[in-house]
Order: C-alpha cells, then sequence, then structure tokens
C-alpha cells in the first residue's frame, strides 16, 4: 500500500462547577505536514464562539491554534475533523547508523560551530518539564548501550526492553506521576513509555523528542469498529545523522509507520498537550475526551 487514508474525529468537553469568566486555550490538533502525511481537510469547531481566534506555528513549527474567552461560560467543546493522509516510510537499515557513543560526541560541546541540523537536534538533548536527567535512566539503558553498537540498534533495544520490562495500565499513572516512581513500578501508559524513554536517552547524552499524534487501534476480530473508543498516542523520535529523525513506539515495541498519525513534537507532553489553556474560575471540572480513528474506506462502506 503506497498510502492509507483516514478520518479523525478529536472531542473534547469540559464541563465547569462554575462559571469560567476569563480563559486562555491552546490547540495543538492540526496535524503536522511531514514527508509521510498530508492534511487534504481541517475543521475545527468550538462553543462557546471565541472571543478571538489565531491560528500559527509554535516554537516547534507545530500548527497551533489559540483561543480566547472574554465572556462567562460553563461549558467548553472543542471538535477537530480531520482527512489525514500517511504515505509509506523508506525501509531503514538499522545497522547503517553511526555508533552511539559517536553522536553524543557530535552533540557535545566541542566549541567549533554547530550545522543547523545539529543545532535543532540539540534543543532536545536536555531536561525538561516531565523529562529530567538522572544517573537510574543512564544505568536502566546501559545493558542496550554497550560500546560501539550502532545508534538505532541500541534504541531499539531500549525500545523493546521498556516493552517486555513494563505493563500498560491506564490507572497506575496520571499525568503528573514522576518518571522515577514509573520506573521503580513498572507501570504506565504511552506517555508514560515514551517520557522514560526520552529520560534514557538524553541521560547517556542523545537527542530525542516526544512525539504526539494517533494510533489507529483494530477491534478484536469479528467486532465492530467503536466510535470514540481510541485515544491521542505518544511514541519517540532519535536523532541520528546519518539518517535523520527515526521514530521508535514503546508501548507497542516498533517502528511508526502508516497506522501513526503525527500531530507534532516538542521536548515533552507539556510542548504539544491537544488542549490546554488557562481560566478563571471554572471549580472542578475534569474533561470528557472521545478520539475516533476511521480508514476511510470503512468511512465510505458505512455510509453506503
Amino acid at each position: 500500500m503506497s498510502s492509507a487514508h483516514y478520518q479523525i474525529l478529536h472531542d473534547t468537553h469540559y464541563r465547569y462547577s462554575a462559571p469560567v469568566s476569563l480563559a486562555q486555550q491552546l490547540a495543538h490538533l492540526w496535524p503536522r505536514e511531514c514527508p509521510w502525511q498530508r492534511c487534504s481537510e481541517r475543521l475545527l469547531q468550538v462553543g462557546p464562539q471565541p472571543s478571538k481566534r489565531q491560528d500559527g506555528l509554535d516554537v516547534y513549527g507545530n500548527p497551533l491554534t489559540r483561543l480566547a474567552f472574554e465572556r462567562p461560560h460553563d461549558e467548553l467543546r472543542v471538535s477537530a475533523r480531520l482527512r489525514v493522509e500517511v504515505l509509506a516510510r523508506p525501509l531503514l537499515d538499522l545497522v547503517d547508523s553511526q555508533p552511539w557513543e559517536a553522536v553524543c560526541a557530535a552533540l557535545g560541546y566541542s566549541g567549533q560551530a554547530l550545522s543547523g541540523e545539529l543545532l535543532e537536534a540539540m534543543r532536545y538533548r536536555f531536561q525538561s518539564p516531565y523529562v529530567h536527567l538522572k544517573q537510574a535512566f543512564a544505568a536502566f539503558a546501559a545493558d542496550c548501550f554497550p560500546p560501539g553498537r550502532p545508534l538505532l540498534l541500541a534504541v531499539r533495544a531500549l525500545m523493546n526492553k521498556i516493552f517486555d520490562e513494563f505493563t500498560f495500565d491506564d490507572e497506575a499513572t496520571q499525568v503528573a506521576t514522576p518518571l522515577l516512581q514509573v520506573l521503580e513500578e513498572r507501570r504506565g501508559v504511552c506517555q508514560d513509555f515514551a517520557h522514560l524513554m526520552l529520560a534514557c536517552l538524553r541521560s547517556r547524552g542523545l537527542a530525542a523528542r516526544y512525539v504526539s499524534g494517533y494510533l489507529l487501534t483494530q477491534p478484536p476480530p469479528g467486532q465492530p469498529r467503536l466510535i470514540g473508543a481510541d485515544a491521542s498516542h505518544a511514541w519517540v523520535s532519535v536523532y541520528c545523522p546519518r539518517q535523520g529523525w527515526v521514530d521508535f513506539d514503546p508501548t507497542n515495541n516498533l517502528l511508526p509507520a502508516q497506522e501513526h498519525i503525527t500531530l507534532g513534537w516538542g521536548r515533552d507532553f507539556t510542548d504539544v498537550s491537544p488542549l490546554r489553556g488557562v481560566i478563571l474560575g471554572g471549580g472542578s471540572h475534569d474533561p470528557e475526551v472521545s478520539v475516533t480513528v476511521l480508514p476511510l474506506g470503512e468511512l465510505h462502506a458505512a455510509c453506503s
């Protein structure tokens, strides 16, 4: 298959226990244009109508919508409707990558001028709000990085290790659960596994970024696809001078391909959260989030 076509529905609904008088929201809900991905249709519906709306790019080049609400409201609904084409990515020879120590050296301080590509990679080498640099993370990954191993083979070994040793448990963590706790308890969700892998890679001097997007999930055999049963997904992209940026999905132990739809990337979840903001008032509130990823062939069959 040369390309896969999807319709994506992403609904977020807040019901506030008290009126919100003022609010500012940031939405990362437009897919990023990539060599392997194109967005042909996009629609963002917001209720109530925002007082101001501005579409642009964030500091990482991701599409970003800024919303301002200057009138009282007791609920907020943001619904994104997208059609995306995902192309097949070139096959990679993981062996044909530089030794991981050489990549670390290239990313280190040398006193020499750096290329634009290296400067861009350097911003993903350091600590970020949810990804701290700790010896514990470097030690956890140590057996994946023996001397001289090609970088991409070492990263794949780390992905395998996280997949084998950790259990997916959507009740084990929250957004702010410390990574050291995730490492100790060996449980979490895709966001935790991506953050953990980032911490291991950066703690060893490598550059890696957090990728936010969607994943096509498969219903059980003989069962229909459930509308709204999908969720946002997260994985990791690693900088390799010879191959560029290469994606790894530790939750599913695979290299992302045509079933992964990229929204954007940053240092960690805080940079590319689908919807976050600041409100005045509101009381207690929890969002209701519904995500559906539909292959267009299934959509046409359902409509006929």
